[in-house]
């Protein structure tokens, strides 16, 4: 992972959190060449969504939308399992 790899972390932390990790994981392994179409429609509505969301978080967003390696990693980081559910100790 690049830069972004402390934003996705915490998306992934809140997916997780709010179940819907391994339905996240699986749109975007099942978009495929279409998540261009998802980046190119968040791009068009750019000035309104920086006013609800950090323009870190949007760009990040993008980027990853745009690049197949980079959604390939995140889903990897979204089938991982947490570490606190791997460690009983925890």
């Amino acid at each position: 992972m690049d830069f972004d790899q402390h934003i996705w972390q915490d998306w992934a932390i809140n997916l997780h959190r709010w179940g819907l990790d391994h339905m996240v994981a699986s749109v975007l392994e099942s978009t495929g060449p279409l998540a261009i179409l998802g980046a190119q429609a968040l791009y068009i509505g750019q000035p309104l969504l920086r006013l609800a969301f950090a323009g870190e978080n949007l760009d990040a967003l993008t980027q990853l939308l745009e690049d197949d390696q980079k959604q390939r990693a995140f889903v990897s980081l979204l089938r991982e399992v947490p570490s606190s559910e791997s460690d009983p100790s925890v």
